[in-house]
């Protein structure tokens, strides 16, 4: 495990953006999972304008690693609607090279990736209650690969899934889609970022408490190729 304390939030962005590249510059195919959400905004104004117009990057495949449908809304679901919004659409990124998960595709998502030759790189955020990725506690378990969460899956998640689609119950699902924790340790690369002293408690308990089920993040730690990039209110706690 690498950890990498940077002194803000921008400057903890601009690693995670190098960490990134320093994959994508390879002189191969390569296949990354990657995050949306609130902590990656930074890093992807930053990848936009390291990789857009670039055609060596054609080598660069993408994933997302969890999805949360409309119940209505036709397109796209709530994770793969921001990732356009934040990277795919101002980078400019050719459809092709977008390999999106959803319920339709989810039941074959670890055949997908296998065949395409495995992730090289997977980008997670990690949540104050140590979730990653869709696995929230309660909702999988370790030996879990890609599947579906129910809305039932813990007292609650109803609540979450409604929050999720910006409070309209109208476009609420009763289940979304993830990854899950055996998926994503087959990654031969785990990158996890977080920023805020919010994240410092979970961040010393995911990293360093013991590794349970009750804190899904604790699996990462015994992955051979983990890094964790932090900015110095996060990782507050770490000796």
């Amino acid at each position: 495990m690498k950890i990498i304390i940077e002194e803000n939030y921008e400057k903890m962005s601009r690693v995670a953006a190098n960490v990134l590249l320093g994959k994508m510059y390879q002189n191969k195919r390569v296949n990354l999972a990657i995050t949306a959400g609130s902590t990656p905004v930074k890093m992807y104004e930053y990848l936009v304008e390291d990789v857009k117009n670039k055609a060596y990057f054609d080598n660069v495949h993408y994933y997302n690693f969890d999805e949360i449908p409309f119940k209505k809304k036709a397109g796209y679901g709530v994770t793969m609607s921001n990732l356009n919004k934040l990277f795919f659409e101002p980078a400019e990124i050719d459809s092709d090279h977008i390999h999106p998960l959803d319920e339709k595709n989810y039941k074959t998502q670890d055949a997908r990736i296998a065949q395409d030759g495995g992730l090289d790189l997977i980008l997670l955020g990690i949540g104050a209650d140590g979730h990653y990725c869709g696995n929230l506690p309660g909702t999988t378990t370790f030996e879990n690969l890609t599947s579906v969460v129910d809305e039932n899956a813990t007292e609650n998640m109803k609540d979450i899934l409604l929050s999720e689609v910006g409070g309209d119950e109208s476009e609420r699902p009763d289940f979304y889609v993830t990854m899950g924790p055996k998926s994503v340790m087959q990654a031969k690369e785990i990158v996890l970022f977080a920023t805020g002293a919010k994240k410092a408690k979970i961040i010393k308990q995911a990293f360093f408490g013991p590794v349970t089920n009750d804190v899904p993040a604790s699996l990462l730690q015994v992955h051979p190729n983990l890094t964790i990039i932090l900015d110095k209110e996060a990782a507050a706690e770490l000796d």
